[in-house]
């Protein structure tokens, strides 16, 4: 009897909320129970990264370099650059000269002429600094002569666009690390950052991930880092790098770590012997990454290889 006097009830409850329905109005009971309109998201910022581009004379790789950039502007209708570093083929073996390291830093700005329209913002590699120049007082020795050819503001920076924060970091310093200025610098800047506020942060060494695993070259802070943007979960959504010329990716703790594969490939040659294809570093072939960032903070990191 009490079943079928629910069951009763259950009809009449429908059949109120159907002529409800029909008459432009729900009953509260009916309301609650209809799923939430899924939230849409919007797509507030297109980005090409590119990294390790050893650029140099030989192997034609000034040119296969400029259409690269051709077909990234054509393609793909980015925004501007990330440049993950070792821009130049190098500057701190021992026996690098004066002139190596200019010719070098000609040729990277005449390829970077192809994207004059948009903005570059690169971090230092561990190739890009000439250590060796004849004393410490020497305008080209160390970091500060790359960040002028790079024309950024300083080794280590931030910047904002579209409600998305960027954090361009140095780990050229003891054991691959951030030195504790640095550190102190990026603990402020994401503590300061208004709550919720997306953030990605390009480094050129890897900082969780693969690769490092495989290759070495990883962040020997990476713990510390860690731990830092646990605290900040809300707020560090991806971290890029570069420096392994492998294609991983990794999230931990809901922050993604993409280390992308280099312009260079295999350094603008051949590739290993027993790889997949020309130009490739073990399985990595020669590419670069488009960045699809959202307004809800989600972030989609793709590694297109390039056949240039």
């Amino acid at each position: 009897m009490m079943t079928e006097i629910k069951r009763r009830s259950l009809i009449k409850a429908i059949g109120l909320s159907t002529g409800a329905a029909l008459s432009g109005t729900l009953p509260a009971l009916v309301a609650e129970t209809l799923p939430d309109k899924p939230k849409g998201k919007k797509l507030v910022l297109t980005i090409a990264h590119i990294t390790d581009v050893h650029i140099r004379a030989g192997e034609n790789a000034p040119e296969r370099f400029k259409a690269c950039l051709k077909q990234i502007i054509s393609k793909h209708q980015v925004d501007f650059f990330l440049n993950g570093g070792d821009s130049i083929n190098d500057a701190s073996y021992d026996n690098v000269e004066r002139k190596q390291v200019t010719e070098q830093w000609e040729i990277w700005d005449d390829c970077i002429r192809t994207i004059d329209q948009y903005e570059v913002h690169s971090c230092i590699g561990n190739h890009d600094t000439w250590w060796k120049a004849p004393t410490k007082d020497d305008e080209m020795y160390g970091k500060d002569y790359v960040v002028k050819r790079l024309k950024i503001p300083n080794r280590y920076y931030s910047f904002s666009k579209k409600n998305w924060h960027f954090i361009i970091l140095d780990g050229n310093n003891n054991k691959i690390s951030l030195d504790d200025d640095q550190y102190h610098w990026l603990e402020q800047e994401l503590k300061n950052l208004p709550a919720g506020t997306p953030t990605l942060l390009m480094s050129h060494y890897p900082i969780l991930g693969t690769t490092q695993v495989l290759v070495g070259g990883g962040h020997s802070d990476c713990k510390k880092l860690k731990d830092l943007f646990y605290k900040n979960r809300h707020k560090v959504k991806i971290c890029l790098s570069g420096h392994n010329h492998l294609s991983d990716q990794t999230v931990y703790n809901g922050v993604q770590y993409c280390c992308n594969g280099a312009m260079s490939g295999f350094w603008w040659g051949k590739g290993d012997a027993e790889s997949a294809g020309p130009g490739y570093y073990l399985e990595t072939p020669p590419g670069y990454a488009i960045l699809k960032m959202y307004d809800d903070g989600t972030v989609e990191n793709e590694y297109l290889p390039h056949p240039f």
